[in-house]
């Protein structure tokens, strides 16, 4: 039997066909009801700079999940998944999807998605982890962002973006981005510049953060209506772990979170010492979390490393977990994907994995931006038991 999205040509009318013309005809039926449709911005070519036209204002969602008594659990998909073939991954993120209830709630027929995706350390970094490619040890590889694009697109969404603020544009290119981008018809945005707008945004942390009450941000995360986060899933020396709360780091532009002009890495953040960083990091990743939350995590763990998030970090090893998380609560499904690594996403501070500092994910609990208690989880596949590689920690 065919899939519902083949990657063969074919004339058969496809869901994504099928939910935009629903989508043309939801518009027509709101605006028979005296009310505007969502609006989406022309496509435009990513070399251009030119600011796009203004759109009927959609504010994004900017509530986040609270686990109350007797409160519906949170819900996490797993799955195994062994390869980065194509179609095999789209079915694979396409059956995650509809475990978890499709992607209606979060993707309304017109709307602006942007998927962050993790292009770390830049491409000097390339080949430099057992001689095996930065998409299959510490960068989120492309084809599990086209895969979600996709459906994505399925889903009834007009304009696709893939944002990071990467340490240069070759990032995109030699990790396969570029052809990704021009298959799904995206735009790839860099976060560190204005583009397609004239300045940044100041957006504020509600009702203040822990460290920053506001963040510079490239307009494009106020102006879309859907943040998703895809990354990998790996071990960091500072936050313990890094999976898709972590991987909003790379919203903010590098050059306003530098101590000095030198510093190729967001050392404001940090702190002058591992000390500071291992107390002001998990703080930052929950402001930046509350300043522009997310709506839906993927977490790849097909292959990936240990020991840390990179190879500039001493003893980091490839590794192959085969496997993949997805979830509405990204901190549930952070949690899930810690436990799947043998650690305790509910760990106190300065244990493993949260060897140099405080734990982000229980911090993210704390504030009521999900769950980290595996009890008030509900997996849906594989069991966490099932699909467990044991990850050595960074321990330097």
């Amino acid at each position: 039997m065919k899939s519902e999205h083949d990657f063969s040509t074919h004339k058969v009318l496809t869901r994504r066909d099928f939910l935009r013309i629903a989508g043309i005809a939801a518009g027509a039926m709101l605006t028979g009801c005296g009310l505007e449709p969502p609006t989406a911005w022309p496509k435009e070519n990513t070399a251009s700079t030119s600011v796009p036209q203004a759109a009927p204002t959609v504010a994004p969602a900017t509530s986040v999940p609270v686990v109350a008594t007797g409160a519906r659990k949170a819900q996490v998909a797993i799955a195994r998944q062994k390869t980065y073939d194509p179609q095999a991954l789209y079915n694979t993120v396409r059956d995650m999807l509809d475990s978890l209830g499709g992607l209606g709630d979060i993707v309304r027929p017109g709307a602006r998605v942007a998927i962050k995706t993790n292009l770390t350390g830049g491409t000097y970094w390339e080949g430099k982890t057992h001689g095996l490619p930065g998409t299959e040890t510490f960068v989120t590889h492309p084809e599990v962002v086209r895969a979600l694009g996709k459906l994505v697109l399925d889903a009834g969404a007009k304009e696709l973006y893939i944002v990071e603020a990467v340490y240069e544009w070759k990032s995109y290119t030699v990790w396969g981005y570029d052809d990704v981008a021009k298959e799904l018809g995206a735009r790839l945005i860099d976060l560190n510049a204005t583009a397609p707008y004239p300045d940044f945004a100041k957006t504020p942390v509600p009702n203040g953060g822990k460290l920053y009450n506001e963040f510079t941000f490239n307009h494009i995360l106020e102006e879309i209506d859907t943040l998703m986060s895809v990354s990998k899933m790996k071990c960091h020396w500072v936050a313990g772990v890094t999976h898709t709360m972590k991987n909003l780091f790379g919203l903010v532009p590098l050059q306003f979170y530098r101590a000095t002009p030198q510093d190729t890495y967001r050392s404001g953040f940090h702190g002058p010492s591992d000390e500071t960083a291992g107390d002001r990091v998990p703080q930052i990743i929950t402001d930046l979390n509350r300043a522009r939350p997310l709506h839906f995590g993927l977490v790849d763990g097909i292959k990936t490393t240990e020991s840390g998030e990179g190879p500039w970090i001493e003893g980091v090893r490839p590794l192959e977990p085969g496997v993949l998380f997805a979830g509405k609560d990204v901190v549930a499904t952070d949690a899930v994907a810690t436990a799947a690594m043998g650690f305790d996403p509910t760990a106190a501070d300065k244990t493993v994995p949260f060897i140099r500092g405080r734990n982000h994910i229980q911090l993210a609990h704390d504030l009521g931006l999900g769950t980290n208690r595996l009890e008030e989880i509900e997996v849906l596949g594989p069991s966490i038991k099932d699909v467990t590689t044991k990850f050595r920690a960074a321990l330097g």
